[in-house]
Parts: C-alpha cells; sequence; structure tokens
C-alpha cells in the first residue's frame, strides 16, 4: 500500500501524470498522464456508442437565467459556480482592470454540469413521440470551484462524460438510468480492475435536480470510500421547468422524462488509490499507455552483441505491433539500467523486459511483472503467447487483490461506540442501521465525518434498531469516510 495521505501527490508527480498550474484546484495534464485518460475515454465511448448513444458537445458558458430554470439545481451548485460578469478588460497605468462600461446585461455561468443548457435544447427539438429517446453524451471539461482541490479527486476544474437522455415513459427512463450504471460497474471493473458497490444515494446526498440517484461506491486502501460513478433519475424536473413536451399517438401533449449521469477524470485518482504500492503506480494494462517497456543492458563497445540485440529487439517490436500491445523501447544512453528499473515500476508499467548478453546466450528473456514484482525467463521464441496471458493475468490478479481488500474492509456494525471506534482506527465500510431521518444522517456525519455512501442494491429486508437514535429501521445502509 502506498503512504496516501503523505504521497499521494507525491506519487503523481513523480509518474509524471500531472502538476499544478498555479491556479488554485486546476492542474496541468502531462502527456503520460493524459494517455491514460484518453485511453479510459476511448474505450468507454466505444462501449456508450454500441448502446445507441451520440456524441455531441454544447458550449462552455450557460446563461444564468437558463441555470435557475430549475430550482433544486439552482440550489445544489449555486456556491459552486463561477460567473462571467464582463466581457473586457482595459490597461490603466499598467494593470489590467475590469472595463466597467462592458459589463453583460445577462451574466454567463461557467458549466458546472451540462442539464440547464441541454434541456433548453431539448424544448426545441422534441416536438413528438417519434423524435424519442434522445441518447447523448458529452465529453466535457467542467468549472466547480472546490473548496479542498486534491489532484484528480477534487478538481475546479475537470474531464467529465456526461450523458443525457430524455423518454416517453417513466419506465423507460428508469431502465435506461439502470443500464448506464450497470455499464458503468461492467467498464470500472473489467477495465480499471476497480470492484464496485451498487446502490443509490440517500435523499441529502442525491445529485441536485435528481429524483434517485443511482452510484457505485469504491473502497480504497486506507479505508476511504470513494464515489467513482453516478446516474440520476431525473423524474419530470427538469421538462417542468423548461417546458418540454410532446404529442403522444393520442394527440395529447406529455412532459418529458429525463436521466444524466456521469464520471470524470476522478477515476484516475481511483485508479492510483486502489493500485498502488511503495514503489509506485501499479496501472492496469487495459488502460496502460504503455503495457511493456524493454531495457537492454549492454556495454558501449560491445558492438557484436549490441548489433544482436537491436535485431533481437526489431523482431520483438514488430511482434508487439502486431499484437497491438503497445510499448517502449528504452534504450537511451543517459540513464543506467537501474533508474530506468525504478522509472518503470513508479509509471506502474505492467511488464517489463530486460534483455542482455546472457539473455541472447541462452535464448531467453528476462520478464518482470509489476503487480507482483516476480521475475520470469521465457523463451525467445515463446515470449508473444506468454505476454498476452500475462497482460491478462495482470488485469485480473489486480481486481482479485482490490475485491479481497474490499470484502475485508465490510463489516457490520450495530452499537454506536462500536461504530465509532472502528470509523477512527481502521476506517472501512460500516453495515449499520439507520431510521430513514435526514437530521439523524446529517448529526451522525457531524459526530463522525462518515456519510451514507449508498443503500446497496444487494441489501435484503432487514428489521433492527437505528445505529444512533434506536429507532425503528428497516434495512441496513453503508457508512464511510470519504473522499
Amino acid at each position: 500500500m502506498y503512504l496516501i495521505n503523505n504521497c499521494y501527490k507525491q506519487l503523481i508527480l513523480l509518474a509524471h501524470l500531472a502538476e499544478d498550474s498555479g491556479v488554485r484546484g486546476c492542474m496541468i495534464f502531462k502527456p503520460y498522464g493524459l494517455d491514460i485518460w484518453e485511453n479510459i475515454k476511448t474505450k468507454l465511448n466505444y462501449l456508450l456508442k454500441k448502446t445507441g448513444h451520440n456524441n455531441f458537445y454544447f458550449p462552455l458558458l450557460i446563461l444564468k437565467s437558463k441555470l435557475k430554470k430549475e430550482f433544486n439545481h439552482m440550489k445544489g451548485f449555486a456556491k459552486e459556480c463561477a460567473i462571467v460578469t464582463h466581457s473586457s478588460l482595459k490597461l490603466k497605468n499598467r494593470q489590467l482592470i475590469i472595463e466597467e462600461e462592458s459589463k453583460l446585461k445577462n451574466e454567463l455561468i461557467i458549466r458546472p454540469t451540462s442539464e440547464a443548457i441541454i434541456w433548453d435544447s431539448f424544448k426545441k427539438w422534441i416536438k413528438s413521440y417519434r423524435d424519442l429517446p434522445i441518447l447523448l453524451n458529452q465529453w466535457s471539461n467542467i468549472i466547480r470551484w472546490e473548496m479542498r482541490p486534491r489532484f484528480f479527486l477534487r478538481n475546479s476544474e475537470f474531464f467529465l462524460q456526461e450523458g443525457h437522455t430524455a423518454h416517453s415513459t417513466k419506465k423507460e427512463a428508469r431502465r435506461h438510468c439502470k443500464k448506464i450504471l450497470n455499464l458503468y460497474k461492467y467498464f470500472i471493473e473489467e477495465i480499471l480492475s476497480i470492484p464496485v458497490i451498487k446502490g443509490r444515494k440517500t435523499k441529502l446526498e442525491k445529485f441536485a435536480g435528481a429524483n434517485t440517484t443511482y452510484c457505485l461506491e469504491a473502497l480504497m486502501q486506507d479505508g476511504k470510500a470513494l464515489q467513482i460513478a453516478t446516474s440520476h433519475f431525473l423524474g419530470k424536473n427538469f421538462s417542468r421547468s423548461f417546458n418540454v413536451k410532446y404529442i403522444n399517438k393520442k394527440g395529447i401533449y406529455k412532459k418529458v422524462w429525463g436521466t444524466s449521469w456521469g464520471l470524470s477524470t476522478r477515476l484516475i485518482g481511483a485508479v492510483i488509490l486502489t493500485h498502488s504500492d511503495k514503489y509506485g503506480l501499479i496501472l492496469p494494462p487495459q488502460i496502460a499507455p504503455i503495457q511493456v517497456v524493454i531495457i537492454p543492458i549492454f556495454k558501449t563497445n560491445d558492438y557484436f552483441n549490441i548489433k544482436i540485440l537491436a535485431n533481437l529487439v526489431d523482431k520483438l517490436s514488430l511482434c508487439l505491433k502486431q499484437n497491438q500491445i503497445s510499448f517502449r523501447y528504452d534504450n537511451s544512453p543517459k540513464y543506467r539500467p537501474g533508474w530506468k528499473f525504478n522509472e518503470s515500476d513508479v509509471q506502474g508499467i505492467p511488464i517489463r523486459l530486460t534483455i542482455g548478453k546472457q539473455e541472447i546466450e541462452k535464448g531467453k528473456i528476462e520478464v518482470f511483472r509489476r503487480d507482483t514484482r516476480k521475475k520470469t525467463d521465457y523463451k525467445i521464441t515463446k515470449l508473444k503467447n506468454n505476454l498476452i496471458v500475462l497482460l491478462k493475468q495482470i488485469q485480473r490478479n489486480l481486481f482479485k487483490r482490490a475485491l479481497i481488500l474490499q470484502n475485508k474492509f465490510i463489516c457490520k456494525v450495530n452499537n454506536y461506540k462500536e461504530f465509532k471506534q472502528i470509523l477512527n482506527t481502521k476506517g472501512g465500510i460500516l453495515s449499520s442501521h439507520w431510521d430513514g431521518s435526514t437530521s439523524i444522517e446529517k448529526q451522525i456525519k457531524k459526530e463522525t465525518s462518515a456519510s451514507i455512501i449508498c443503500i446497496p442494491s444487494i441489501n435484503k429486508k432487514e428489521i433492527g434498531k437505528c445505529i444512533y437514535s434506536n429507532h425503528f429501521s428497516k434495512q441496513r445502509v453503508y457508512f464511510a469516510k470519504s473522499y
């Protein structure tokens, strides 16, 4: 386990994922970090298009008058909004100041999310039942002023995948909402190797403007939970606010049912907190920009073996390309092999191949697995098939390890004293009874810093007494301290 509290940011810097920008809550994505996000984006985009969604792009700026149409939505995001009030600056005494005459009559909001502008467009696009359903997806950047910024987990600006759909019936909208949650679950578990808990949020924790928020929660190595994806059933809230209606088959006007759902670059933070160790990142092969690094070991004046090595690497490179395995041949003379080994560890490259004079003579290559840190010699002639198998094994092993940790951290607690003791020592996810009261939920959070992360989907109805109030409770919920 990586020392998360002290080293999380340091690891991000050492692995060349991102760095500070000088603007609070905003970071500079470096190529390696952006490549990870691009891999995530490419694979998820394929799944979304396969399920009938079309990519759109809506403006970054939203009229303030549009945002305030849905009251609960506006109320939820009001404190996080960045506002554009003027259109220009001027130079005065070598200082840039606001041009007061450029004050906007209609102030603009830099989007904290896109429901307002999209539902304003839905009003123009939807007239008949024939126009439904509409299934939109947008890859965007978002601004939400963050009080306690942290790389990837909480940023003022971040990349967001957000979906927005409109439907003719409640049943269809809710079904689509759950379908997306299951798609997210598949993606996060199969591609990121992170086990997730499926559930729904309480009234206090749900998305501003939603009737119901379904969620996926993941447990990090330090025993804290991380909300990793959400899917919102909006009901008719936005169609009422924006007057979005259609004529059904019987010629009757009806309001539209809606959903919205999304995930963000927080996924990269989840990968770091789930899979890293004291040596650095461990990236699942499915999202690793470099799946295999080849490090040669040779003496600069050993021209004969250098030539043999070059021929061998050429053949190996061709084999990797043909099998769509991404790789890097690190033959730079600037650094010694030991430095290169350490660098590949920090960057979490799944497999490292070491080739030197001894390997050439034996007809074998040393293969190092980043997840287990085990070295094995493989015959060069059989390397291709072994690498394909190894990458799949690493992907599965990372998920298996994370799932074992998650199960270890989930426990049933029926006593409030024990509840607080566990939270203050090892943390984890506590399955406890709750009476359904928002005031009790707030009080527990105030006293312990733990919130109800979700009402789990697998929950069985179980009669009991609330962990705090001792009142009647019909089910257990999951409490945890969260990022």
